[in-house]
């Protein structure tokens, strides 16, 4: 073997980094094992001290005593070392964010993706003009822009005008909203700077987003830009609180102006808040009202300047050598929350009165609370949105002056006209404002009454900026500076068109759940994944004795591999990424097999082992290679059309495809050459299955008129029952919404279905029992036209008084939604719009899919008879997969609805049952080659007998893992991995019957067409069909 010293330095290098990478989730999942323990403690005792005799609330109030300890522990240690490579240390916050991260079907959690409303920021461009032609442009735009999959509003707008009249003129209508656009200004000019300003809308309503999710409190939420449409998808692990969740991400973004107060107004109310807390405390720990009473007395006669308070608190903390928990205990409020002062004792100007790191947050908000009666009672308190420093966890507090009756902000966003970052005079960065009339008269009035102190630029709750007033500003345009970066300017900038550009949200796509589902997820799927390892390593071993164990390390390496790569892209493994896990098992063992059973032929040649092993591998490469990029162009597909956990099952699918294939062909190989240069005993078979089919001589092509009798019966079959039954399609094809529920007791669907009808106002919908007999699956369209906080909250109000009645021991509407090991256990809602996008994907990927990999067995193999073959038999086999779900659906016990895992199994069973396919037209080329005067026919049936091992053994260890993921892998992905079981089964038997004799059939035709042409000529070939 050439380069043994190369590949051995680039496999433990690579071995080290996925090592290096892994790592990260050991530490992390340690301190997460001391946060359990932590929260476990006395907290089933508090649970049932506050539930009484009712079990289903003592496990919810377990449920919720547990996530807050747990929480606050976490908390408490996020900045806090935990893993030292000496050259670097990591806390736990950034252990946490590099570990293997498990999808929202493992952990549980709730999965949204929100549709931004772009048509409403252009209309707000127009100034909401009511020109006809504008409005029917923008109207049928609408439309266009959702029968589309994947593209852009403003594009599609762009694209309607023009074609009804490209002589019209867009500045018309925008020129008088749009700074950036004149009179004079040209359609294509007027639709980039729509883009620009729509863009500018998306980023804000995203970030925005991004700022309500950190303020949720939520452990690792990924939030991100879906690639070229108006959608951003949230992810959310650990939510049980479905309805706050939707509230907290539809709600209408407020922009205002606020007046605040200065530090040093607040600093004796400070002071007053904290001593009213220290003596409350003391009262709760003495019990005697009356002395507390005057504690508090003496406290506030005896501190009447906070600047010396805190002074003397910090020399008695120096002078006593006070450590943080006594002082905690003397300083309830300033423990958690510093005061605004500069080196030591200065007071700072402006509107600050305090910091606090993130994890402190909640318990100052709930202090100041209780003390309100302390502070001036237009007072109010926000928190700023970044820390006051990069790389770190400490935020402002910002004090608010509430000066109008109705206590709303004095000035609110939608005055804004425009508001771009700018450069100044000086060269620094500053954010050029401009009002309207009525907003610059206000500001004028606003600005004067507050010269020297500051003005806090408000949005949903949070500070943004808190710019000092220099002067009175009339005319509406005003310039703010405060020592800005270029990025954090556009950003403000982006802010402050909230209330002029409003881009709202809308919930298109909700998946929840609960952690009880997404711990048996992960149980189950566990399981079958050592099961099927196991049932390979055993597999292996049977099949091909001391070389099988190679085959089985090379396997470990392989895994280790693939999850280590995960953890280095930070990909998200979802319980359909474990199934590819589990498949790319089966597939890495067949390149294995490949190898394994050339080897064993090089071998009945009388060729030495030496020999044998180089000829063996050397003539495998091609097989391994063509039948791995084949399964790599469907993956690298669902990778592009996919979302979600199709994107996860995807993403392993491909790593695993390259890591199989680098551990077979260089791993094994390694450890082949080390044991042929000690002269090791090596052995490729038992005596038993030394000559598994080798000695087979069916004449398969001339049989072939009988396999397609019965595939045509088959196929007409399902033709048949598509047609007249069709499918169970899912929501992801027509919309609706989906819910999991659990009861107490076993449960008639039919009988549940009744009361359900009955609570969706006579509106019947699907009901079928999911898995446990106490467990059903609900699918309805009552409202799936409309969206909005209401309609989600009336549903779920409609579902819980049908099912309510079915429960053993009685259950409220919070803990049917909150409770999640009865009650409502996960959720799926598919807008219209996305279930239209989610079916024209479909169909685009599987007809890419087909496209591809006729056009690289054509090429591959230098005929396109080949490749017709090879798509005639994969059309066969997506015909009779799904023709199946159409046969059986409603018969076994399992659901087979048709939805987006199962476009991923038939991608899948695509790219793979054409796996055998390629290894039969491999040898058949290498026979064309070797023997070119054989008769064609000759030549195609000596290739089918001669791989037919490999096309066995190759199909049966895949069958292995795929039976142990059916059998053990719960109910969630049972119908996704029967049809990639149909697929592997299907395709092995059309590989052999239909393939290979469509293909000798269009090669037989061009061959009696050469012949015939050479005749003609006067040539005579003596070529033998």
């Amino acid at each position: 073997m050439q380069n043994k010293g190369v590949i051995r330095f680039f496999a433990i290098a690579f071995a080290i980094i996925c090592l290096f990478q892994l790592s990260f989730t050991f530490f992390a999942r340690k301190v997460d094992r001391r946060a359990d323990a932590f929260a476990k403690v006395n907290t089933d005792i508090e649970a049932k001290a506050l539930a009484g005799e009712n079990q289903t609330r003592e496990r919810f109030v377990f449920d919720s005593i547990y996530n807050v300890k747990h929480q606050y522990f976490l908390d408490s240690v996020g900045n806090d070392v935990v893993y030292n490579i000496l050259l670097r240390k990591y806390t736990y916050k950034e252990c946490k964010a590099r570990e293997l991260n498990l999808g929202l079907d493992l952990r549980g959690g709730m999965n949204v993706t929100m549709e931004v409303s772009t048509v409403d920021v252009v209309r707000a461009l127009a100034g909401f003009s009511t020109d006809s032609f504008f409005n029917k442009v923008v109207d049928e735009a609408v439309i266009i822009n959702r029968i589309e999959p994947n593209t852009n509003f403003v594009d599609v707008f762009a694209r309607v005008w023009n074609e009804k009249d490209p002589d019209a003129q867009m500045a018309a209508i925008f020129s008088f909203e749009m700074k950036d656009v004149n009179a004079s200004s040209t359609n294509a000019q007027v639709v980039s700077a729509i883009r620009k300003e729509t863009a500018g809308a998306f980023d804000r309503t995203y970030q925005i987003l991004r700022t309500r999710i950190d303020r949720f409190g939520v452990a690792q939420p990924n939030v991100q830009k879906l690639a070229q449409t108006d959608r951003i998808l949230v992810e959310l692990p650990g939510v049980k609180d479905p309805a706050r969740v939707r509230k907290l991400l539809q709600g209408t973004a407020q922009l205002e102006f606020w007046e605040t107060y200065e530090f040093s107004e607040l600093m004796p109310s400070l002071q007053e808040a904290n001593d009213y807390l220290l003596s409350v405390k003391k009262l709760q720990e003495g019990g005697e009202e009356s002395k507390a009473g005057e504690e508090i007395a003496a406290s506030e006669a005896d501190s009447n300047d906070l600047l010396a308070k805190i002074a003397r608190s910090n020399e008695n903390a120096v002078d006593q050598n006070l450590d943080e928990a006594r002082y905690a205990e003397q300083n309830p409020l300033f423990s958690v929350l510093m005061p605004a002062f500069y080196q030591g004792d200065i007071q700072r100007q402006g509107p600050v009165v305090g910091y606090a790191r993130q994890k402190d947050m909640d318990k100052v908000n709930a202090m100041l609370a209780r003390c309100k009666g302390k502070f001036p009672r237009n007072a109010k308190f926000v928190w700023s949105v970044k820390p006051v420093q990069d790389n770190t966890d400490i935020y402002s507090l910002v004090a608010l002056k509430v000066n109008t009756r109705d206590g709303r902000a004095p000035l609110g966003g939608d005055v804004v006209t425009d508001a771009r970052q700018d450069f100044g005079q000086n060269g620094g960065v500053e954010i050029s404002m401009s009002m309207n009339t009525e907003g610059a008269r206000i500001w004028k009035n606003l600005t004067g009454n507050n010269i020297g102190r500051s003005i806090a630029i408000v949005l949903d709750d949070v500070a943004y900026s808190w710019p000092t007033v220099n002067g009175e500003i009339a005319g509406g345009r005003s310039q703010i500076t405060g020592g800005f970066t270029v990025e954090e300017g556009q950003d403000l900038a982006n802010v402050l068109k909230a209330g002029k550009l409003p881009a709202p949200a809308n919930i298109v796509q909700e998946a929840v759940v609960g952690p009880s589902l997404g711990q048996e997820s992960i149980s189950h799927s566990m399981i079958s994944f050592l099961l099927a390892f196991v049932m390979i390593l055993i597999y292996m071993y049977v099949f091909y004795n001391k070389a099988g164990w190679v085959a089985n390390f090379a396997l470990l390496i392989n895994m280790f591999f693939i999850f280590g790569i995960l953890t280095s892209l930070g990909a998200v493994l979802t319980l359909s990424g474990i199934a590819g896990i589990v498949l790319t098992l089966g597939m890495a063992v067949d390149a294995n097999v490949i190898i394994y059973e050339r080897i064993k032929e090089e071998l009945r040649a009388g060729k030495s082992l030496r020999m044998a092993i180089h000829d063996g591998y050397k003539n495998a490469y091609s097989a391994i290679i063509d039948g791995n990029v084949t399964t790599l162009i469907t993956g690298v597909i669902l990778l592009y059309f996919g979302t979600g956990p199709i994107q996860g099952f995807a993403t392993t699918l491909c790593i695993g495809i390259l890591t199989s294939m680098f551990t077979a062909i260089f791993i094994s190989r390694l450890i082949f050459s080390r044991w042929l240069d000690r002269d090791a005993k090596i052995s490729f078979s038992h005596k038993y299955s030394e000559n598994f089919l080798s000695n087979v001589h069916f004449n398969f092509i001339g049989k072939s008129k009988y396999s397609f009798i019965v595939s045509g019966i088959v196929v007409l079959i399902c033709i048949v029952s598509l047609s007249v039954r069709g499918l169970s399609l899912g929501i992801d094809f027509t919309g609706g919404r989906t819910y999991v529920v659990r009861f107490d007791q076993v449960v008639s669907a039919n009988d549940l279905r009744g009361s359900l009808t009955a609570a969706f106002d006579g509106d019947a919908p699907e009901v079928k029992t999911f898995g446990a007999s106490n467990q059903v699956k609900v699918t309805t369209k009552y409202r799936i036209t409309e969206t909005g906080q209401e309609v989600d909250a009336d549903v779920e109000q409609r579902l819980y008084e049908g099912c309510k009645d079915y429960f053993v021991n009685p259950i409220d509407f919070q803990l049917f939604n909150e409770d999640k090991s009865v009650g409502q256990i996960s959720s799926e809602i598919v807008g219209a719009a996305v279930a239209t996008d989610i079916t024209r994907s479909a169909f685009i990927a599987v007809a890419i899919a087909l496209i591809f990999i006729f056009g690289y067995i054509a090429v591959r193999f230098k005929r396109w008879q080949f490749g017709l073959g090879g798509l005639v038999a994969l059309v066969h086999n997506v015909l009779i997969t799904i023709g199946l779900f159409s046969l059986f659906y409603g018969v076994l016990p399992f659901s087979l609805d048709i939805d987006q895992a199962f476009i991923a199994a038939i991608l899948t069973l695509i790219g793979y049952s054409i796996n055998d396919t390629v290894i039969v037209f491999d040898r058949i080329r290498e026979n064309m080659a070797l023997y070119p005067k054989h008769a064609l026919l000759d030549n195609m049936n000596s290739a089918i007998n001669s791989t037919l091992p490999r096309t066995i053994n190759t199909s049966c260890t895949t069958l292995v893992t795929l039976l142990m993921i059916f059998i053990f892998g719960g109910e969630v992905i049972r119908g996704f991995v029967f049809c990639i079981l149909c697929g592997v089964v299907i395709g092995t038997y059309s590989s052999i019957f239909i393939a290979s004799p469509i293909s000798y059939r269009l090669l037989l035709r061009k061959q009696n067409k050469d012949m015939a042409a050479a005749k003609a000529k006067g040539i005579y070939t003596s070529a033998k069909a």
